[in-house]
């Protein structure tokens, strides 16, 4: 199976240009079932590459432009009363899917970046009070502006929690943007990339994912790190069990695309920076961790030999 992933994260580079890294972490968060926040500037590729994973891993794909005036039913369903029939249909709304894009998710009011919190968490929504399931696999790909730019609204911490990973693209490398000019599109359109895998295969890898082994001595070691986060004063609060969850899920699908059946410390240090920097505010509650600043937390917990 780790020919797959080198042949999705090939496909993939075609139409995304010079960011293999990032490609390969948002592999990562799909194989470890979780949902995934890309923050960055407009222009950057953050749309593309969510429809290009969709187009690949052979799911099915639904984008939604969130803006100021999106309602929770625009995103849930609705139902309709029918007069012929004489009764209330339910007509689906895009969350029914395997792969929803909320496109910048942070223009949209609270309330309705809300509607997606039982979803992502327990993959089923509530309308009217029937409960129905989505259809596995499920994710939620999200894009976000920087705050400071006009029209947006701070995803609250239970909002950004259900993300798993947060990533930055970053600007192309010298070498991918000269491609990118001279071709005067970023590569092939996402629609023409070919399939590695299904549905089903993608839940199997899911499945050999969770059964990757993880130390006691690991297990303790990730404890150690949510407790230094507590403790150590930087931040308002420390890190959340749900968030060491978040932490092993991500230290296993690494390692599983290292080719590896269990954890090493470095496969933690691999994903640490995208699954806690969401997660943790400054003392101060001013600006946002960075991942360059993961490096030297990580510093502060012995690793386990």
């Amino acid at each position: 199976m780790h020919h797959t992933l080198t042949q999705a994260i090939e496909e993939i580079s075609t139409v995304v240009l010079g960011k293999q890294r990032q490609i390969r972490l948002a592999l990562t968060c799909f194989l470890a079932q979780g949902h995934l926040l890309i923050e960055d500037l407009p222009g950057i590729g953050k749309t593309t590459l969510a429809h290009c994973l969709a187009q690949v891993l052979g799911l099915d794909f639904t984008r939604v432009q969130f803006t100021s005036d999106l309602l929770p039913g625009d995103l849930l369903g609705v139902s309709v009363y029918e007069q012929r029939a004489g009764l209330f249909t339910f007509h689906p709304g895009p969350v029914f899917t395997q792969v929803l894009l909320a496109d910048e998710i942070n223009r949209a009011t609270p309330k309705t970046q809300s509607a997606l919190l039982e979803a992502m968490e327990e993959r089923q929504v509530t309308v009217e009070g029937a409960t129905r399931s989505l259809e596995e696999p499920f994710f939620v790909i999200a894009t976000q502006n920087p705050l400071e730019q006009a029209g947006t609204f701070a995803l609250p911490e239970s909002q950004k929690d259900r993300f798993l990973f947060r990533l930055a693209m970053g600007y192309p490398d010298a070498e991918a943007e000269r491609s990118i000019l001279r071709k005067d599109t970023p590569g092939m359109r996402p629609d023409r990339l070919q399939p590695v895998m299904d549905g089903q295969t993608l839940l199997d890898l899911q499945q050999q994912v969770r059964e990757v082994h993880v130390s006691e001595i690991l297990l303790e070691y990730i404890r150690s790190i949510l407790e230094m986060t507590r403790n150590n004063g930087q931040f308002l609060a420390g890190l959340s069990p749900r968030a060491g969850l978040a932490l092993l899920r991500g230290a296993k699908s690494w390692a599983f695309g290292e080719g590896r059946e269990y954890v090493m410390p470095e496969d933690i240090h691999a994903v640490f920076p995208f699954v806690v920097t969401h997660r943790l505010t400054p003392a101060t509650g001013q600006g946002s961790v960075r991942p360059d600043d993961m490096n030297e937390l990580l510093a502060s917990v012995p690793v386990p030999v």
